[in-house]
């Protein structure tokens, strides 16, 4: 039977991306739908931001997902500088295709692993090749509204599985929990497990009370974003008392200060929780705070030191 409904295709964009082996257009890029990534969702992936045309942290990324195809019991198809190399021919590609110099663009490159091509079982099929695909888009920046006057967010219970610490390609409980904020306008979710902060439904979340940051501990029910280690460095770098702990659900609605942090938002302030102002009780009541201004000084100052100590030669991009 023919459906008589008629539905509108979403714009797909012609830029470059790498898929298998092979560079094409985006809108071109295909794979079968026996694909176990395609089926289960059986797949990693990171994302790599990319400033001034050379990736940020990029070891600290390959440890991750090397970490995550490990726990899915998927072989790593390349090295380390192979990754950096294809991760290079994109976005000098892109660079390109959008009439910028190298040294001026900011992307961030999406790559993603799935367990590859098989006759659909639950079992882990053997000796399938991996499928790995690889696209970049522009870096969107942090709307300068939303850094100087903090954003808005609402809470939930962390409905999500327990391996929360695997960059999976399972991502419909974050889909489902995003849903949440979007649907009110808010910029995250902020979730809990019983009465402890987990994460965010795609960000890591923080807390400051009396001069200390504090953020949830490493382990299975919380993915470890790249900013835990950076962050941790930084206030290391300008003395800010620093501690991962199992955080409450009423210090989270008490702290001085709350914070996101990911590959795209960087570091943001929240200012408000169920429309409840965070740091209600202190000078800067639902504004950003002196700690989230300090943390995102040094994370740009960070950025420009990094990326200006890297050659531009192939091993460091």
């Amino acid at each position: 039977m023919t459906s008589n409904f008629a539905f509108e295709q979403p714009f797909l964009p012609s830029s470059i991306c790498y898929l298998n082996g092979h560079f094409c257009p985006l809108n071109e890029a295909k794979i079968s739908v026996l694909d176990r990534g395609f089926i289960f969702g059986d797949g990693v992936y990171e994302v790599v931001p990319i400033y001034f045309g050379k990736p940020f942290r990029f070891e600290h990324h390959m440890r991750r997902l090397a970490g995550s195809l490990k726990e899915l019991r998927i072989l790593n198809p390349f090295s380390n500088q192979e990754w950096l190399e294809i991760i290079q021919e994109l976005v000098l590609r892109f660079a390109k295709s959008h009439c910028q110099e190298l040294h001026q663009t900011n992307q961030v490159v999406y790559l993603q692993i799935s367990r590859g091509v098989a006759p659909r079982d639950h079992i882990m099929t053997q000796g399938a090749s991996p499928t790995v695909f690889m696209m970049t888009n522009p870096f969107k920046s942090v709307p300068m509204q939303s850094r100087q006057n903090g954003v808005c967010c609402v809470s939930a219970q962390d409905f999500r599985w327990e391996k929360a610490h695997i960059k999976t390609t399972s991502l419909l409980g974050s889909v489902l929990s995003r849903q949440i904020s979007a649907d009110l306008d808010a910029a995250e979710t902020i979730m809990f497990r019983g009465d402890h902060l987990s994460e965010g439904s795609s960000s890591n979340v923080w807390i400051v009370k009396d001069g200390v940051l504090c953020a949830p501990p490493k382990d299975n029910l919380v993915l470890e974003g790249i900013r835990y280690g950076l962050i941790e460095e930084i206030c290391e770098d300008i003395n800010i008392p620093f501690v991962m702990r199992k955080i409450s659900r009423d210090e989270v609605f008490n702290a001085d200060e709350v914070l996101l942090s990911s590959a795209t938002k960087e570091v943001v302030a929240v200012a408000k929780i169920d429309e409840k102002l965070v740091g209600e009780h202190t000078s800067h009541s639902g504004q950003p705070g002196p700690i989230y201004h300090l943390i995102y000084k040094s994370y740009q100052s960070n950025i420009e030191r990094v990326c200006n100590s890297q050659t531009t030669n192939k091993s460091n991009f």
